[in-house]
């Protein structure tokens, strides 16, 4: 079996743990970058695949423009894409990914999307309450924008520097300084907790803690997440609000370090995703 992983990390521990796992089984696995291909050509994808001698399975960690019409060309040959092309960009849209899970019952922040940040500072749009709020870049990639604003000095230098950015605003939710990572592989659910992108943790705390059992109703919330969204590798950052979790950002096939298994469950996920049939995660 021929596995491929389009990524422009293949010394990411995830896939080179499951790489070995899969090669050890005398499976073949490939690694290729959508945005740089061979280092020839265009990189279009008929440069970068031949399309009567494709991989059994692709699976989709680039998140890149490139990445997903690459995406989208191998499903339209037939190709076994995981995530899909589709789900793929819909959560790299926040603002999309708001409403999907708003109208599924997902507990999430209230959201409101401008096309450009400094509509914040006019009119209907200007926050006139509601300090803290978090401001993100509508659309999720590396070095996007993620900020929480205190107040209106702040969200004028915040838009000053990013004059053209279409944003989200989302209320902001207190919490402890630590982000809860759950990270989902075909049903399998992992956790992992990290600093949390804004703020600090608690003042004297020298190490991350544990991660002990989780509440099932976070476990559920995972779970219905992938659901929702038609996922079978990706993340979900939670964070407490009141003793119910509330989920934060939604990624498609996320860095996943740390966890013991992970690796054996990408692997395995590939190997059943490569075969014709039902998804390899149903509820």
């Amino acid at each position: 079996m021929r596995v491929c992983l389009l990524t422009d990390k293949p010394d990411h521990p995830l896939f080179a743990a499951a790489a070995s796992a899969l090669i050890e089984a005398e499976h073949r696995v490939t690694f290729l970058n959508p945005d740089t291909g061979t280092g020839t050509g265009t990189g279009t994808p008929s440069e970068l695949v031949t399309p009567d001698d494709l991989a059994d399975v692709y699976l989709l960690k680039a998140h890149t423009p490139r990445a997903l019409v690459l995406a989208r060309f191998l499903e339209a040959h037939g190709a076994r894409v995981v995530n899909s092309a589709a789900a793929t960009e819909l959560c790299q849209d926040r603002s999309r990914t708001a409403a999907v899970a708003e109208g599924a019952g997902l507990p999430m922040p209230r959201t409101r999307t401008l096309d450009a940040l400094p509509e914040a500072l006019h009119g209907a749009e200007r926050p006139e309450s509601g300090y803290p709020l978090m401001v993100k870049s509508r659309h999720s990639r590396r070095a996007d924008l993620v900020a929480r604003v205190d107040g209106p000095a702040e969200l004028r230098d915040l838009a000053a520097t990013w004059p053209d950015e279409p944003v989200v605003l989302q209320e902001f939710v207190a919490n402890s300084g630590w982000d809860h990572k759950l990270w989902v592989i075909a049903g399998e659910v992992f956790a992992g907790v990290r600093p949390a992108p804004v703020g600090a943790p608690p003042d004297g705390a020298r190490s991350t803690p544990l991660v002990r059992d989780l509440p099932q109703s976070w476990t559920r919330l995972a779970l219905h997440t992938g659901e929702v969204f038609g996922l079978d590798v990706y993340g979900v950052d939670v964070l407490d609000r009141e003793g119910a979790p509330v989920a934060v950002d939604i990624n498609a096939f996320p860095g996943i370090r740390g966890p013991k298994g992970a690796p054996a469950a990408l692997a395995a996920l590939a190997l059943r995703r490569s075969r014709p049939g039902p998804p390899a995660y149903e509820a």
